[in-house]
């Protein structure tokens, strides 16, 4: 039987990465496991320094249960250097090569309203990107 995993990122703003990572991936809040109500009633369950707050962390799932959980979690450490993993947000895309490249730059721009930046494009395959707090990500096609 395959593992399943969930992906954390640390960050600086868990709300604004959260909204990002909403829009890119189609995610939803997730909500709190059973038999709380919220997030904040799970939260305090747990023996935290007093600075923690439940508003600095965001819990994103696929609603198709499909995709990989996210946490983002606030650290106090800023990024320092390249992902030694990263996201690739997939676009399915019928058709021809062009049609393929298309609907990635499409997607791409897409995602730039949405707070992320284009770091490369390697013309006709995918592009690398960065959310709003510079973690990098690929947008490319669907695998057939």
């Amino acid at each position: 039987m395959a593992a399943r995993i969930d992906l954390t990122l640390d960050c600086t703003d868990a709300r604004l990465l959260a909204e990002f990572w909403k829009t890119a991936l189609g995610h939803v809040d997730e909500p709190p496991p059973p038999p709380f109500r919220t997030r904040k009633e799970w939260f305090a369950q747990f023996d935290l320094p007093d600075d923690d707050s439940v508003d600095d962390a965001a819990w994103l799932c696929d609603p198709d249960g499909v995709g990989p959980r996210l946490s983002i979690l606030k650290v106090p450490e800023p990024k320092a250097a390249k992902n030694r993993l990263h996201i690739d947000v997939r676009v399915q895309v019928p058709g021809s090569s062009d049609e393929r490249w298309a609907r990635i730059k499409a997607e791409a721009e897409r995602l730039v309203k949405a707070g992320g930046t284009i770091s490369s494009e390697f013309d006709g395959h995918h592009i690398v990107m960065a959310d709003p707090e510079g973690n990098e990500f690929c947008v490319a096609a669907a695998s057939a």
